[in-house]
């Protein structure tokens, strides 16, 4: 390879980044020159070294002109099955050169941390408005009751909610989606009756699918949640709540003041990614 510098200042070059690193890269002798331990260490490392640097390059001036290239996007536990991973797939998809870093969050504190500027976007069941932060539902469905399977409302399709009068419902405390839990209670007093709540604090999976699988208490779940957990499950199994049937919205929600290019061309995929897949179609009974 010829580098097309001439021999004295390729020499001085050398001699001023050996005088940077603090150690000789050649072994210099009347016949030759070869390179020391340091200085294969530096062949060995400096491509991936200049690499990183000219990707960092590429990025700041990507950043510099509003074009973000990590997007943080904050999700509610429930969004997890059949939503968010739909989703990721269809922006990583549609954007390869922005990287996504993903946060599971509950639905309360995700406004405030878009606020907060802890976030870039997020998927929120029923957000509160909040000054400064935009949003519009992108997925309409309804809410489905998960229980054993040896639970004796098991055996029916369809669940009416008055039937689950002297259940005792397992949920999630108010505090992290107050707008979802008082749509499941006003629904509960439609049909005549005041919930008996089990409220389950910080709720994994796992944890509230070894719960229901012992039949003492029936949870309330979007749709895609309750269908995907059942599945995971082998002892519990998830149906359709009806008279009334309850809605359950996930909603994108992003920051006002700060519509990037970025942000907006992934409101745009997420928009696609919606209609492509009918989330927003009314449940059916």
């Amino acid at each position: 390879m010829r580098l097309y510098i001439a021999q004295p200042s390729l020499s001085h070059q050398i001699r001023k980044l050996e005088e940077t690193l603090e150690t000789p890269l050649f072994v210099r002798s009347s016949r030759r020159v070869q390179l020391t331990a340091a200085g294969r260490t530096l062949v060995h490392e400096a491509p991936k070294a200049l690499a990183a640097l000219e990707q960092a390059v590429q990025r700041t001036r990507l950043a510099g002109s509003g074009i973000a290239t990590t997007i943080r996007l904050g999700y509610t536990p429930v969004a997890n099955f059949g939503t968010f991973t739909v989703l990721l797939d269809a922006l990583q998809e549609e954007h390869p050169d922005l990287m996504f870093d993903a946060r599971e969050t509950f639905s309360a504190e995700i406004p405030e941390r878009l606020c907060a500027g802890d976030l870039d976007i997020g998927l929120a069941l029923s957000p509160q408005p909040l000054d400064g932060v935009g949003g519009e539902i992108l997925r309409r469905e309804a809410v489905s009751a998960l229980l054993s399977t040896r639970h004796r409302l098991a055996v029916a399709p369809k669940i009416p909610l008055a039937d689950l009068r002297d259940e005792t419902l397992l949920l999630f405390p108010r505090r992290l989606a107050p707008a979802y839990y008082d749509r499941i209670v006003a629904a509960c007093h439609e049909a005549g009756f005041a919930p008996e709540i089990c409220a389950f604090e910080d709720p994994p999976v796992n944890a509230m699918l070894a719960r229901l699988s012992g039949g003492r208490e029936v949870g309330l779940a979007p749709a895609s949640f309750a269908e995907h957990a059942a599945m995971a499950g082998t002892s519990v199994t998830a149906r359709d709540v009806v008279d009334p049937q309850i809605a359950a919205d996930l909603s994108v929600l992003w920051p006002t003041n700060d519509m990037s290019p970025a942000i907006a061309s992934v409101l745009a995929t997420a928009r696609r990614c919606a209609e492509r897949h009918g989330w927003l179609r009314s449940p059916t009974m």
